[in-house]
């Protein structure tokens, strides 16, 4: 849409490259958005207007999903455990291109180096190189090429942003069509709500009306018959439409991973879930590793049957 990348300001740079987590959110075939949490560990290009976030061969689908539709957005919205101590919000959007076949030479002396400074140094040795061998083989670079940039002095997000790049939409997307099956809840809301709200950082997404992914921290409610309520200190879409949700928190190094996950309905600030997923991850740098290096192995083979059977 936009021909010439953003070449971002100093303060945004400042913002790239201290965070360890953001919020990547990107669109469904139905005209949705999904909403997960990657580990950008300050990888950039501010001359040519580029940022990088890595994901693993085993996850298909969002690949799959980000190729056929390559407009996203990554929302860095949280100071712990990273390098920066501002309190600035920062919403990136751009078009996305997935690397199938990274170049080793860019995977050891870029992303290696940077994934050390924000997660310690790898285990070496005869059995871990073993193990996490296919976990950090099956890494594929995302490039995104940053068309929006929008900044909040404040991480709640509050009054309008700053931008740089295209101008910030001045309509609110149209509310869409409503799925077949109703627009309710699909899972139990109360379940849900529990164990969602005592994570740390809530994010809704959903499809802007220039096409991009628009991403924006919220509180939630309490549950009831229609979903879960949300509040954020920025407006959001009035009437109804597909949306993802994000409940999630971490410790250092990204140790104790927690996340919830959902897609479903938004209508009037009321949120409807219809799928749920999510996973704790062990609070223990080995045990972390292990599971780890035992997804990888898991998520290749996936990855390999679905290629030879594509």
């Amino acid at each position: 849409m936009y021909a010439v990348a953003v070449q971002w300001s100093e303060r945004v740079d400042r913002v790239l490259a201290g965070d360890l987590t953001a919020a990547l959110a990107y669109l469904t075939p139905a005209g949705g958005a999904v909403v997960t949490a990657v580990a950008p560990i300050g990888l950039r290009d501010r001359d040519r207007g580029e940022v990088t976030f890595t994901t693993s061969l085993g996850f298909g689908r969002k690949l799959e999903r980000i190729r056929r539709s390559p407009h996203v957005a990554l929302l860095y919205h949280a100071r712990e455990h990273g390098f920066h101590e501002g309190n600035e919000l920062v919403l990136v959007q751009g078009t996305a291109r997935v690397t199938e076949h990274p170049d080793q030479a860019y995977l050891d002396d870029v992303v290696g180096p940077a994934a050390e400074s924000y997660m310690g140094a790898p285990r070496r040795g005869v059995f871990w190189d073993r193990w996490l061998r296919e976990y950090y083989s099956d890494r594929v670079p995302v490039h995104v090429d940053v068309d929006r940039v929008a900044i909040w002095s404040g991480l709640d997000g509050a009054g309008e942003p700053d931008v740089e790049g295209a101008p910030w939409p001045a309509a609110w997307p149209p509310p869409q069509a409503p799925p077949r099956n109703g627009t309710g809840p699909r899972v139990d809301v109360a379940r849900a709500a529990r164990r969602a709200r005592p994570l740390r950082h809530a994010l809704l997404a959903w499809r802007g009306v220039d096409g991009y992914p628009s991403i924006v921290p919220v509180d939630l409610g309490e549950p009831g018959p229609r979903g879960l309520p949300l509040t954020s200190a920025r407006p959001l879409p009035p009437g109804g439409r597909r949306a993802g949700l994000l409940a999630h928190d971490y410790n250092a190094q990204l140790i104790g991973l927690r996340v919830r996950q959902f897609t479903g309905w938004l209508e009037d600030g009321v949120y409807a879930p219809h799928t749920e997923q999510g996973f704790r991850a062990p609070g223990n740098k080995t045990l972390l590793l292990l599971a780890n290096g035992l997804m990888a192995k898991r998520g290749l083979r996936k990855a390999r049957r679905l290629s030879a059977a594509a």
